[in-house]
């Protein structure tokens, strides 16, 4: 497709299929009792667009058709091979390479979009989805930079969609139970938070491969690399590695952030942070002298966030991130064999009369010491979605079909924002750094060394202005930055 074809729609073109839409739907509904029992009205099905339908995208897909309520009608991905699954699975959608095309052409056949690409990407193709009047699923972190997630979470409300982000755990029933158990005053008030994970699981703290293999026949290496900036295709970066690179991921915060403070957020209404500070792990690669690969995320990091009093807390909140198999100690009213978390990952509430802790996804909640969970009856408060985690899918099906405001979703943006922009202002500190040398000559990261202060209203750190750089990048060449 040459340059000029792909434009995406003005808002004119955009009324206009709209009212299309709107006229071509009044011939498609049809009385229920007219169709016969069980029969689901062609207007009572969601038709979704796929944009990245292998891995987590094929099974996203596939728990949106199991729904009984979703048609996959169009699949993307610029890579053949990973979409091969998807494409067998469903033989009838029309498959596309390049997710500009499929939208500009195909926008008035679909009512919503599924969003599984690389967090570099997530931003760009849902708002773009969003400013067409679809309705939008993205993978968790729904976004890469702060400014990307706060865009989405307003583009949400502007152009009246339905979204959820995929931290499916957030429909499970453990963020109910524990809300209700702490509304109950059975652990206090909570004034910190243990969240551990052992991700990273792919290689982190590592320079930049400098082999210049072929690209696969079968990947787009252009359109993979999206809005990031150019550089010559290496292996084992598509599909999994490049969690670990600045340029495309977010590392394991932004893998696993969203699945394990999901529950806090949820318990304790937290919002946007404060301040963050941390410390990170080190790679070596001589005697006393540490390597610095400031494309990569580090090895392991211990992130402090401090959040604001809310309406759920009598004072500030603490939370403490540890990853790269870093776990805090484990609490004395824990027995010595006693699983903390999950063994690898993990949530822990500290309050002024009690603790309370889940495994990833917010399952398995329990207090502290477990013999508390013995004969514990808490009445029920709070709606639970059926099915849990796999309710997550149909959940937002659901509410799309009936349309923006009319059913409550898990992970709408307006929860998932302030989520994501925490876990991206915590890699700010990660990130901290200019480019300054030690007495040992050693580059570092005098960011890290500082707790950083941060501005919500206008989106900065005010005391490190060097991390700022990373709150909103800048598209390469022939990819527009996100405007409402």
């Amino acid at each position: 497709m040459k340059k000029e074809e792909q434009k995406m729609p003005n808002n004119n073109r955009r009324d206009f299929i709209k009212t299309g839409a709107m006229a071509a739907a009044a011939f498609m509904i049809v009385p229920r009792h007219v169709l016969g029992k069980g029969y689901i009205a062609p207007s009572d099905r969601l038709v979704i667009a796929g944009i990245g339908v292998g891995g987590k995208g094929q099974s996203d897909i596939a728990m949106f058709h199991k729904s009984g309520k979703a048609n996959i009608g169009f699949l993307c991905d610029v890579d053949t091979r990973r979409a091969a699954n998807s494409v067998n699975a469903f033989p009838k959608a029309k498959f596309y390479k390049d997710w500009r095309e499929m939208l500009d052409k195909e926008h008035k056949n679909f009512d919503a979009v599924s969003v599984s690409t690389p967090d570099h990407n997530h931003a760009i193709q849902c708002l773009a989805a969003m400013q067409l009047g679809k309705h939008v699923y993205v993978q968790k972190p729904m976004a890469h930079d702060i400014y990307e997630a706060r865009i989405l979470t307003q583009a949400a409300k502007k152009y009246k969609v339905v979204t959820q982000m995929g931290n499916q755990g957030s429909s499970n029933d453990a963020s109910r139970t524990m809300k209700e158990w702490y509304e109950a005053g059975l652990i206090g008030d909570v004034h910190t938070i243990y969240a551990w994970t052992d991700r990273p699981v792919w290689p982190q703290g590592i320079p930049w491969s400098t082999a210049k293999p072929e690209v696969p026949k079968e990947l787009d290496w252009d359109l993979w690399l999206g809005t990031a900036p150019y550089k010559n295709y290496v292996d084992k970066l598509v599909p999994f590695n490049w969690r670990g690179w600045w340029d495309y991921g977010t590392g394991a915060l932004g893998d696993m952030g969203c699945h394990l403070l999901e529950t806090p957020f949820s318990v304790l209404n937290l919002k946007y942070a404060k301040d963050v500070q941390c410390s990170v792990g080190s790679v070596y690669v001589d005697e006393f002298k540490r390597g610095y690969f400031p494309e990569s995320c580090p090895p392991s990091s211990h992130v402090t966030l401090t959040f604001p009093k809310t309406d759920k807390t009598e004072g500030d909140v603490t939370v403490h991130w540890m990853d790269g198999g870093i776990q805090p100690v484990r609490p004395k009213e824990l027995g010595p064999n006693e699983i903390f978390g999950d063994g690898g990952n993990g949530t822990l509430f500290v309050g002024t009369k009690g603790k309370m802790m889940c495994d990833t996804y917010g399952l398995n909640p329990r207090l502290l010491p477990l013999s508390r969970n013995e004969n514990l009856h808490v009445a029920e408060k709070y709606p639970r979605v059926k099915d849990g985690m796999d309710g997550h899918y149909r959940q937002w099906v659901e509410a799309a079909i009936a349309g923006y405001g009319k059913h409550q979703v898990s992970s709408g943006f307006e929860i998932a924002g302030p989520l994501t922009e925490a876990l991206l202002m915590a890699n700010l500190a990660i990130r901290g750094y200019d480019i300054v040398r030690d007495e040992l000559g050693e580059d570092v990261y005098p960011g890290r060394s500082a707790k950083l202060l941060w501005d919500n209203d206008a989106m900065r750190i005010t005391n490190f202005d060097e991390v700022n750089q990373f709150v909103k990048r800048e598209y390469r060449e022939g990819w527009k930055n996100l405007t409402l």
